[in-house]
């Protein structure tokens, strides 16, 4: 692969990668030691340029980092989901310490988002079944969605700040309404079972392949992200191998695209800033993948899921993949991957693509 930039976190195993929202020259990773399961965390804040990738600061954390989030407030500063159960910001002015330290969550705190919106809030969810919503400004969280179970992913809409997202270990897609009254299940206002059939219509859908589409067997979902273009579309990703993406505004209609090809559990999906169709995956079967949900391509007959396609890999980890993100800015293609093999890898997704 001709364009690709590397840098290594000796003794740290990346969980995390993030694009900074204001420069599209610094990224900053979340790693831990002995692969978060024991001992210490470091947040790396790197800086890209003509010489190639440089430390601009380090954070340590007695306990492993597992996901990080920019703050859209204040370009210096990010918030790092710690196995303890606590969040972190930092702040690059200053040196060593948190300036604040936010500690509710009773087992570990496994995914944060900063509300891209408002911008005035930031997200984290937990191993210990609930979604916290924060201010940076306050130590105590400002309210708590329960799950019940294993929160692997929460995220805010794109659009919207009020609508919050989150999947889990019970395979099911939550959509939280915080305009709707707190005694209303607690905000939920969407449950989606990812692996079920479609409920509606007394046939099975059919793959664009033709196979019939009968649901699958429940699974962990670990990851999820919102289409930053079509602000109701949610790809799910986890241990099945299968992204799949659904439509919020039709809850029990299955999937509108299926995307098969990981050979292990998805660790990490992001949608591409830069296209309505395109999104990124990375997996424990070492592999970046970049895929097309089909949007663009005429519409399928009705009762029909249409199959994703792979559109590019890039197989340079050589341990399990993490983490992944898009740079923002540029000509539109940039990302950062991150895995278990102490690397952080800076690559053009045009130089993969297959199309």
């Amino acid at each position: 692969m001709a364009s690709m930039l590397e840098f290594r976190t000796p003794g740290f195993n990346p969980y995390a990668v993030k694009y900074s929202p204001y420069y599209d020259s610094r990224i900053a990773v979340a790693a831990s030691a002995n692969y978060g399961i024991v001992g210490n965390g470091r947040v790396f804040c790197l800086g890209l340029s003509a010489a190639g990738i440089q430390i601009e600061k380090t954070f340590d954390t007695n306990d492993a980092l597992y996901d990080l989030a920019w703050s859209e407030i204040n370009e210096n500063q990010l918030v790092v989901a710690c196995g303890d159960g606590s969040l972190k910001m930092f702040d690059l002015g200053v040196d060593q310490f948190p300036i604040m330290n936010f500690h509710e969550h009773r087992r570990e705190t496994f995914s944060v988002c900063w509300n891209p919106c408002t911008k005035d809030t930031f997200l984290s969810s937990s191993w210990d079944g609930t979604v916290k919503i924060w201010s940076p400004t306050r130590n105590a969280s400002l309210k708590t969605l329960p799950i019940g179970c294993c929160t692997y992913s929460a995220a805010f809409n794109p659009k919207n700040p009020a609508i919050v997202s989150a999947v889990s270990s019970d395979s099911n897609l939550r959509i939280f309404d915080l305009r709707t009254p707190s005694s209303a299940k607690y905000h939920l206002t969407t449950m989606i079972p990812v692996h079920a059939p479609p409920s509606a219509g007394p046939v099975l859908p059919r793959l664009a392949d033709g196979q019939t589409y009968a649901g699958a067997v429940p699974a962990e979902i670990l990851t999820h992200d919102w289409n930053k273009y079509r602000d109701t579309v949610i790809a799910t990703a986890g241990v099945d191998r299968l992204i799949r993406t659904f439509d919020i505004r039709n809850p029990t209609g299955g999937p509108l695209a299926v995307m098969a090809g990981h050979d292990y559990a998805v660790r990490r999906v992001a949608w591409s800033p830069h296209a309505p169709d395109i999104l990124v995956s990375a997996s424990y079967d070492m592999t970046v993948r970049l895929w097309s949900d089909g949007c663009m391509l005429p519409p399928l007959p009705e009762n029909t899921i249409r199959s994703g396609a792979q559109v590019g890999l890039m197989n340079r980890h050589t341990e399990f993949a993490t983490g992944v993100d898009w740079c923002l800015f540029g000509a539109g293609g940039w990302v950062a991957s991150v895995g278990w093999d102490e690397r952080v890898l800076l690559w053009d997704a045009n130089t993969v693509l297959g199309r």
